[in-house]
């Protein structure tokens, strides 16, 4: 008994970290599909590092709400929109979290947040596993190289699964993923986990599972599955790693430390993806979570970032993640508050400090530091001075999302961001003209918060319409214009964003010629327009190309360029809905000039005028945007559900039946 109880050691991880020398640093967002728990998660994760007191449920009947969403909305709705900052100490490290929505709308939020950190933790349902957005999710972090450990969620949950979940990141995200630990009961049984490296069991007590039971014993029914999933472990890293590999085949074992160096070395090359189970509604798991940050995780140096120098064409440059160096820091979010526009920004290299001078690269400004603020998501700690790797907010810094800022010495730009087209508009208008002068400030702060959001005016019934992504999207804007500004608005019917394309090829002669009095407009261009293929537009990474196949000097090489911006004002209204033209190859062969009449602006509209009239006969048609859908049915309703996609025009691409049987998946496109 005596050896036992020595076996077993209690400790309380609460306010553990506040005694942190803030040594290390990692900076890391949490990311999901909709209602997987990254909210909650956040929520858990600031309680146990003592950054907050008591914790708050999304939709908890205390009506408070979580800490990381501080809109009404959020707290309403119970989603997240916007991405919100903290930071907490745990041990030795400072680490910055940026808590994403999950909802398809707000992809944007997710985007930029990903464009700035270091790593992730990418939080999946026990029971649904691999989803709809976890699939975008996904290829946000390859698109930006972002190293990701994975928590499976929910395992108090009924029907809950970690092994099938584990499946689905292998076969659906094509992940090498594998278990470091084994759930301890599943659904209501579930009460810690069995660290299959250290080879411990830890299970949570106290209210809030601040107190972690360590038993360096494993349960009898688990020792099997443990050796499996261990060996499985070892299998995996061998893949990819080459001292894992080298010890494999010599049939050593390797220690503790071999593996989690070699976890470490191949999650940092987004080789691996090292899988940690709980529950965060249920206090569980989340402290050996944030242990698997620390040891899996980049600090901001071991994450390669590059900077475009301008002053050599652009040329890529790998930024060295010095304090000492010049200041290098990306604005790379915007958002209005009582005080005036917050800036986040991500500091790349060098020292940002209060009262100093910084250069927008962008347009040459410069700007004083004021005030510098650590975010704790709506709260604001104010500090004098941040470093190489933090994540920190401003005021009084006048900028667009994602400008570069340095501190004078380099002509540096950090890469930007992907940021995907809108595909849905709506007519919007204030329902009287009193609140125009309101409108107007909302349409122009959220156009600047949002990249994502678009407004322009209709050149024919001179209606203000939003385009954003998707109709929640639009909606919470509209609702944000009634609560934020007092704006109550009159909405219009959504209206889908189409595009308009070519289908034939088709030749264009075209004289412009304009005679007013002095010098006049005389332009000639001959060419051929042709359809663009969807894999030369691939390859290419634009809609339209411009190929210049002139010979001679009919048309002087310098009006070339004015050509190319003929053909782009051309492609912005199509004949048919006046929707913006894609996937048109202009062709240049020949043309003729005036040495007195000709000039920039005549070639512009020649070739306009000249592509706008061609289209017309070149079998124009309407192309609508496609979405993939994913629909998750039980069983006995698999008949209702496709037979309404079919009537909704939708094209069902595979049907699936659950593992479980319980129910189908239904991927399709419409």
């Amino acid at each position: 008994a005596a050896a036992a109880a020595a076996a077993i050691t209690s400790t309380s991880s609460r306010f553990l970290s506040t005694e942190s020398g803030g040594k290390k640093h990692r900076n890391i967002g949490i990311s999901a599909h909709i209602d997987s728990g990254k909210t909650t998660l956040t929520e858990r994760i600031l309680y146990y590092t003592g950054r907050i007191n008591s914790i708050h449920d999304v939709r908890g009947k205390d009506g408070v709400g979580a800490k990381m969403d501080s809109m009404d909305l959020e707290r309403e709705k119970g989603i997240t929109i916007q991405s919100a900052a903290t930071f907490c100490q745990w041990k030795d490290a400072h680490i910055n979290i940026i808590d994403t929505p999950g909802h398809v709308d707000f992809t944007i939020e997710v985007e930029r947040a990903l464009r700035v950190l270091d790593g992730g933790i990418l939080v999946l349902c026990g029971v649904s596993g691999v989803q709809s957005q976890s699939l975008t999710v996904d290829r946000q972090m390859k698109r930006y190289n972002v190293p990701r450990v994975a928590f499976v969620n929910k395992l108090d949950r009924q029907g809950s699964n970690p092994w099938k979940v584990i499946d689905d990141l292998r076969n659906q995200l094509k992940l090498n993923a594998a278990a470091v630990q084994i759930p301890i009961g599943l659904e209501s049984e579930h009460e810690g986990i069995v660290d299959i490296l250290e080879q411990k069991a830890i299970r949570f007590k106290g209210d809030r599972g601040e107190v972690l039971e360590e038993v360096m014993e494993i349960p009898d029914e688990l020792k099997e599955l443990v050796e499996e999933k261990r060996e499985e472990l070892i299998s995996r890293l061998a893949d990819v790693d080459d001292d894992i590999a080298e010890l494999f085949l010599m049939e050593e074992e390797p220690t503790v430390q071999d593996l989690k160096d070699a976890i470490r070395r191949q999650t940092l090359t987004c080789s691996f993806v090292p899988v940690f189970m709980g529950s965060a509604f249920k206090n569980k798991g989340v402290q050996p979570l944030l242990d698997g940050v620390l040891d899996y995780l980049p600090e901001p140096h071991e994450k390669a970032n590059f900077a475009l120098d301008r002053s050599k064409g652009e040329q890529e440059v790998q930024v060295t993640a010095s304090s000492d160096d010049p200041l290098l820091a990306l604005a790379f979010k915007l958002e209005e508050t009582p005080f005036g526009q917050l800036t986040y920004m991500r500091i790349y290299q060098g020292m940002l400090k209060k009262g100093n001078h910084i250069t927008n690269v962008n347009d040459g400004k410069k700007i004083k530091l004021a005030r510098i603020v650590r975010m704790h998501s709506d709260d604001m700690e104010e500090i004098t001075e941040a470093g190489a790797g933090e994540v920190v907010a401003m005021f009084g810094i006048d900028c667009k999302s994602m400008d570069t800022f340095s501190d004078g010495d380099m002509n540096f730009a950090m890469s930007s961001m992907f940021v995907p087209e809108p595909v849905m508009s709506l007519a919007v208008k204030p329902a009287n003209t009193k609140m125009q002068n309101n409108f107007s400030k909302a349409i122009t702060k959220f156009t600047k918060e949002d990249p994502t959001l678009r407004v322009k005016v209709d050149s024919e019934t001179k209606e203000t319409v939003l385009s954003g992504m998707g109709e929640l999207h639009l909606e919470v804007y509209i609702e944000r214009m009634k609560r934020e500004y007092e704006v109550e608005c009159v909405t219009g019917q959504p209206k889908v964003n189409y595009k308009e394309t070519i289908n034939t090829k088709q030749p264009f002669d075209w004289l412009h010629k304009k005679q007013t009095g002095g010098s006049g407009q005389y332009a000639k261009v001959m060419g051929f327009i042709e359809p663009l293929s969807e894999a030369e537009r691939l390859e290419l990474g634009k809609s339209n190309e411009f190929d210049n196949r002139c010979t001679g000097t009919n048309i002087p090489p310098e009006y070339y360029t004015s050509c190319e911006k003929g053909m782009n004002d051309a492609m912005v209204e199509g004949s048919l809905v006046g929707s913006e033209v894609e996937g048109v190859r202009v062709v240049l062969q020949d043309g003729a000039s005036h040495a007195v009449d000709s000039s920039d602006m005549a070639f512009r509209i020649c070739m306009a005028n000249a592509i706008r009239d061609t289209m017309k006969s070149a079998n124009p048609s309407i192309l609508e945007p496609v979405m993939a859908v994913e629909v998750e049915i039980p069983t006995d309703f698999q008949g209702s559900v496709v037979a309404g996609l079919n009537r909704r025009m939708g094209m069902i691409q595979s049907s699936d039946m659950n593992d479980d049987g319980s129910g189908f998946k239904i991927f399709a496109e419409g």
